[in-house]
């Protein structure tokens, strides 16, 4: 399931290991900008894709069509 508060955590977590970092900004923001990278690379795969309908099978066989309806989490 996608959690707004486990994202929210790793941000702060990034920017809280570099605010006080006064030499190499570079080195810094490379930091946080991997953390946070890191943490909605994490947040993506940790959601849930819940089908619901849209896509229809051929009676003779073959590939499926139509659009398809889901729900994210």
């Amino acid at each position: 399931m996608l959690e707004k508060n486990t994202i929210k955590a790793a941000v702060k977590e990034a920017f809280t290991a570099v605010m006080s970092q006064e030499e190499n900004r570079d080195e810094a923001l490379d930091k946080v900008s991997d953390k946070l990278a890191i943490a909605i690379v994490e947040a993506i795969k940790s959601m849930e894709i819940t089908y619901s309908t849209g896509l229809v099978a051929p009676p003779s066989g073959g590939p499926v069509t139509g659009k398809f309806t889901c729900t994210i989490a």
